[in-house]
This record gives C-alpha cells, structure tokens and sequence, in this order.
C-alpha cells in the first residue's frame, strides 16, 4: 500500500483588505476548511472554476502563502508553522510547475541557468556537473541537450512548459504542483505533456496535485479528485466515484458542461435528455385543490 505523502487538515487562507478612509476592511475567504491526503504515486486532480480557490491552496501548501488556520503535514511531519529557513531544506523535496512557462522563466538566462539554479541555491555538485546534469534533464523532457545554451524566447509554448517540469524536477522532489500548467496550450500540445507528468510520475514516484478548471483533463491524470466551490471543497473521492456518481450539485453542473466530441456519446447524452424529460411529462401531477 502507497505511504501518504501530504495530509492537509482543515486548511485556511484568508485575505483581509486595508481600512481606508472611505471604506471598511473585509476578508476574502480564499480556501476556508480544505482538508484531504495525496500518498506517493498518486495524482489528486483539484478543480473548479477561475477564483474558487484552487490556485491558492496549491500555493499554500508550499507555504508561499502563510496559512490563516489548519495543518499541513509533509512526511508526517508537521511543517504549518515552519520558517522560511526551515522550508528552504525542504524545497527540494515539493516544486511547482506554473500555467505560464514565459512568465515564470528568466528570460534574461539561458537554459542551463534556469535549470541549474536549484542545484545552486542547494549547493549541489560543481559547475561542469551542474551542466552535465542539466543536459541529462533537457533530454528527459524530450529536448535535445544542445538547447541548453539558448533562451526561453526561442521555444514554442509547449517546449518552455518542458523546461520549467525539467526545472522542478531537477532535485528529484517528491510532491510536484501542477497549477494550471496545461491549460495555455493546444489540445495536441496538452496531451504531449500530461504523457510526459505522467511518464516521470511513474519513474519517480511522484505524488502530484494536478490543478485545472478543465475536467476532461484531469480526468485523464487523476486517481482522486477534489472539487472547490468558492474556497470550500464540495466533493472529493475516487476519479471514478466523483465523474460516475458525483454527489455535489455542483459538481454534476460541472460535467454537465464538458463538450462531448464522439457522435456515439453525443447520441446517447441526447437519448438520456429525451428520456429524462418524457417522465417527467407522464408522471402524475399533483391534485390542485382552491
């Protein structure tokens, strides 16, 4: 049985807004009350619509954002109230991969710094290992190692996304946040990647919280998945359980709204619509009494 990685227990981010002279502060209950494990190996596919929360929870679990309440435990160990320098140690063990690679990779370095830079700020190895090392990692995402000389801004969408995963695995962490990573690019470039998360989940062992507000993808990654509403979580379970059975309303307005692309499921989403409505219509009305 795969060993729990990340428990989270009924986590809080809270903003609250400056009284001015003309208005009154108010709080923004980002994520209020979110709990849930991921162990290793595992994908837990977090969705919901734009400002719902998501984005935030991810952040606050690394703890880029200090939470207002609850826990978060990491191996175990409880890191709610861990310092800046207690978490740099463990950094190298939880990364990120951000939704816009253009926007969260230097372009002013090249290549090789920007995936070098973890083994610098750790301290790991010299300068002609750090390369070698880098060279090894651009080849595992599936770009060649002479890439390593050249800028984010030469590269396609895709190709830079590639470099910002070789960045966040460069440490070999064990948790990885995906936020949003997918969803700026082409359908065809999408599935490119999630085969690649996917790919390196399974040499790795890696436990990921995939973040997306589009639900046909995370249904392709995820083994759990958990669903926000307005900073709280209306639904979590199986992949299965939550896309077949799901409990929350919410939810099944959700999956109500995923385009369905093959005729033949097309057909029967119609036929169920159809069928739907005629018991309605024959079922017996209630009695009007004046």
């Amino acid at each position: 049985m795969s060993q729990e990685i990340l428990r989270i227990e009924n986590l809080k981010q809270h903003f609250t807004s400056g009284k001015g002279i003309f208005a009154k502060g108010y709080t923004v209950k980002a994520v209020d009350g979110v709990s849930f494990s991921v162990k290793r190996g595992e994908t837990l596919g977090l969705v919901g619509e734009s400002g719902c929360g998501k984005s935030t929870l991810g952040r606050t679990i690394l703890k880029l954002y200090e939470p207002t309440d609850g826990k978060i435990y990491f191996e175990g160990e409880d890191i709610t109230d861990y310092s800046v320098k207690q978490m740099r140690r463990l950094r190298k063990d939880m990364q990120i991969v951000f939704q816009d690679p253009l926007e969260s990779l230097n372009q002013r370095h090249t290549i090789g710094m920007i995936i070098e830079e973890p083994f610098v700020i750790h301290s790991v190895g010299s300068p002609s290992e750090r390369r070698k090392r880098a060279e090894e990692l651009l080849e595992k995402v599936g770009l060649p190692k002479e890439a390593i000389d050249r800028y984010p801004h030469e590269f396609s969408g895709g190709q830079r996304q590639r470099i910002g995963i070789a960045r966040a695995i460069a440490l070999k962490p064990k948790l990885l946040i995906c936020d949003e990573s997918v969803s700026a690019l082409d359908v065809s470039v999408q599935a490119q990647i999630i085969n690649l998360l996917l790919k390196l989940q399974q040499e790795m062992n890696l436990a990921i919280i995939f973040i997306s507000h589009d639900l046909s993808v995370v249904r392709q990654v995820s083994d759990n998945v958990a669903v926000m509403y307005f900073g709280e979580m209306v639904e979590y379970g199986s992949a299965k359980e939550v896309y077949q059975s799901p409990k929350a309303d919410y939810t099944k307005t959700l999956l109500s709204a995923i385009p369905i692309t093959h005729p033949k499921d097309r057909k029967k989403k119609r036929k169920a619509e159809l069928e739907t409505k005629k018991v309605g219509a024959e079922a017996p009305q209630p009695a009007v009494t004046q």
